[in-house]
């Protein structure tokens, strides 16, 4: 993407001055459908009028036909949780020495009380959405005890994603991503911030931390994929692997056969794919169940009808395409590499990573 952008100016210059549409400005209801439909799509007419002045998305390849309605501008999502999250837009214009960007964004911003308060970037991965800080933003933002760190919070919907349209052109990867996102806590006037990221996320954190080692300081990586190399593989062939090691390569080999097949299909044909899950709200809902499931530890918690539904719809609203080509252009900078993680940047500055036994990277050598 060039400096220029076609979804509008609503330009990011600080936190004050971030322009929001009135809920009523921009109205969208889902509700039950007759018996002829699954769901039925209320838009507002100003909203589209507004997205064909401005033109259309174009994609890597042409998208699904209901991909091509646009949303841009800021607006609030008239649901329960955007009655609480303060959610804004805004074209974030990126400058480095090689290239630039004019990216348009939607993001979270809460800001705490404290006078000591951490700059905090916050983002999420694939299938999720900004919608992964919604029931901690509160304990981030005000924790219960004044001992605890607490957090000026952004979290912005990667482009593609949720609210950020998707990017007009190809090439939009971790490396871009990073960029649009510390141009915007700059925006923000947070020069010195940490980072929370899994998934997609996890990945993008590895970019941003080399390429803007001044203001990222530090970060939280629940998603510190390490494969193993050939020779672990050939001592584990030989069982001359450590206890330890030989629980890890069996716990990531079971993903990498048995339950990423999904990601594979996203990397090499994501518009195929996005053909059929567009034609089906459902089919598409039940696609990201499926790794959403086993992402959790059913003895500790469950996903409910609800969050299934509104979860799929951070994708549906805009089309699923935008978020399944990530994983083409992850795989085109070299963050993923087939079956197994690529090989990100070295990160230099500190990083806490968090392990639970349903993570990918479950028992992986923190040395």
């Amino acid at each position: 993407m060039s400096g220029t952008s076609n979804f509008g100016d609503s330009r990011v210059t600080g936190h004050e001055s971030i322009e929001v549409l009135k809920d009523t400005d921009a109205v969208f209801d889902f509700e039950k459908a007759n018996a002829d439909a699954w769901i039925t799509r209320k838009v507002d007419v100003h909203l589209i009028t507004l997205g064909e002045q401005l033109g259309v998305k174009t994609y890597l390849v042409n998208p699904p036909l209901i991909c091509n309605v646009p949303f841009f501008g800021a607006f609030i999502l008239e649901t329960d949780q955007s009655r609480w999250l303060h959610q804004f837009t805004g074209l974030i214009d990126t400058q480095t020495a090689n290239d630039s960007l004019a990216v348009p964004l939607h993001f979270v911003h809460h800001r705490s009380d404290r006078q000591d308060a951490i700059p905090l970037l916050f983002l999420h991965g694939w299938p999720g959405s900004f919608l992964e800080v919604e029931n901690i933003i509160d304990l981030l933002t005000h924790p219960p005890k004044s001992s605890l760190p607490a957090f000026h919070v952004v979290a912005p919907s990667i482009p593609g994603f949720g609210f950020s349209p998707a990017p007009v052109n190809d090439g939009f990867g971790p490396r871009e991503a990073s960029q649009a996102f510390n141009a915007l806590m700059l925006k923000l006037n947070y020069t010195k911030y940490v980072y929370q990221g899994g998934d997609f996320a996890g990945t993008i954190f590895r970019y941003q931390a080399t390429r803007f080692p001044d203001n990222l300081v530090s970060g939280l990586s629940n998603f510190w994929v390490v494969p193993p190399t050939p020779s672990d593989n050939e001592r584990y062939r030989n069982n001359h692997t450590s206890p330890e090691e030989t629980a890890y390569i069996k716990h990531i080999t079971a993903y990498i056969t048995q339950e990423s097949g999904y990601r594979i299909v996203q990397e090499m044909s994501p518009l195929t794919l996005a053909y059929a899950l567009t034609d089906s709200p459902l089919g598409f809902a039940m696609w990201i169940y499926n790794l959403m499931r086993i992402a959790i530890d059913p003895t500790i918690s469950t996903w409910t009808p609800r969050e299934i539904v509104t979860w799929s719809l951070m994708y549906t609203i805009q089309g699923p395409y935008g978020g399944l080509r990530m994983y083409k252009e992850m795989l085109a900078e070299g963050a993923f590499r087939g079956l197994v993680e690529g090989r990100p940047p070295y990160v230099r500055q500190p990083v806490a990573v968090s392990e639970f036994p349903h993570d990918i990277w479950y028992g992986e050598s923190l040395d």
